[in-house]
């Protein structure tokens, strides 16, 4: 290709990698480029650090025709996004991103990257560690300020409760994060907006993304939203962490019956990120099962499951 000819313009890796399989798929080649080099993080955050999709002259009105004919809607002297299917996650959220490619970012999971052969498009790894931190700041912040009563092991135990895996993929799943999630199509296939590992990533994930996007304050003030039933839930009850195994393990002793037990059933995933799926028994008989990153984690699943089949069936 000697002489290119520019025909979009985006911030957004995720949308250029779109465009450029689009193109392709209609049998237009094109070329990327972007005036400034991605460093730490793999998406851009100022209009300087657009990606920007070139053709040979001789493709340039094909390319913008078949640009054109999948796009939802126009904007005046804006490049419109051709997906835009974030719209309901941003009013769940009550925050619109500046940057949609920080929210593309956040909902990618490892699997949609791994399947796309440009590699331009990249996972959530590294925003489910910085959403990790920010959370457990705020979190750690919140507790201090509203509850200084607690003890320091008070504050522990619950701040490990409210960040917990389980929480968070409640939280995500009141979102409806699932379906937003960007799979690749063996993890589509196997449930993967259902799982619990992934919506809790890709919760974290989108934390990331707004503190990158607006800043700490608008990360806190999405947090406290969020964990606002949740602490208001301890402070009106005085809840210290909620430990479903004990309370499954009191709710058997009032009625007589033994221990339970626990079983791990089956892992998967890499040894860095595994999944723990564990089935819990009760007098001889398995009642409920439940997954988690952990061992423990599941166990605590599985008790919570239990708990609720148990109580359901007068049991």
């Amino acid at each position: 290709m000697d002489k290119l000819i520019t025909i979009f313009r985006t911030n957004s890796d995720v949308e250029a990698s779109i465009v450029c399989g689009l193109l392709e798929a209609n049998g237009v080649p094109s070329v990327t480029s972007s005036p400034v080099t991605h460093a730490v993080f793999p998406f851009t955050v100022n209009e300087l650090a657009e990606v920007r999709i070139a053709v040979r002259p001789e493709d340039a009105d094909l390319a913008r025709l078949i640009i054109d004919s999948h796009r939802t809607n126009l904007s005046t002297n804006r490049v419109v996004r051709i997906r835009d299917e974030f719209e309901d996650l941003e009013r769940a959220i009550d925050y619109r991103f500046r940057d949609r490619g920080l929210l593309e970012h956040a909902l990618t999971h490892t699997s949609r990257a791994h399947e796309d052969v440009s590699g331009g498009v990249v996972d959530n790894e590294s925003l489910e560690f910085l959403g990790d931190a920010v959370l457990g700041f705020v979190v750690a912040d919140l507790l201090f300020h509203e509850f200084q009563s607690f003890n320091e092991g008070q504050k522990s135990k619950v701040k490990a409760s409210l960040v917990s895996a389980q929480t968070l993929a409640r939280l995500a799943e009141g979102l409806r994060l699932g379906n937003h999630l960007l799979l690749g199509r063996g993890e589509e296939k196997s449930g993967g907006r259902r799982k619990q590992a992934l919506l809790a990533d890709g919760y974290e994930a989108l934390i990331a993304a707004i503190y990158l996007d607006g800043g700490v304050e608008q990360a806190r003030a999405f947090i406290a939203r969020e964990f606002a039933p949740l602490l208001s839930d301890i402070r009106e009850r005085g809840l210290v962490g909620r430990d479903h195994k004990s309370t499954l393990q009191e709710y058997l002793q009032s009625r007589g019956r033994g221990l339970p037990e626990y079983r791990v059933t089956d892992t998967a995933g890499p040894d860095h990120r595994k999944t723990f799926q564990v089935e819990v028994v009760v007098d001889g008989s398995a009642v409920a099962t439940g997954a988690g990153p952990s061992k423990k984690e599941a166990e605590q699943e599985a008790a919570r499951v239990a708990l609720g089949v148990l109580q359901q069936s007068g049991q």
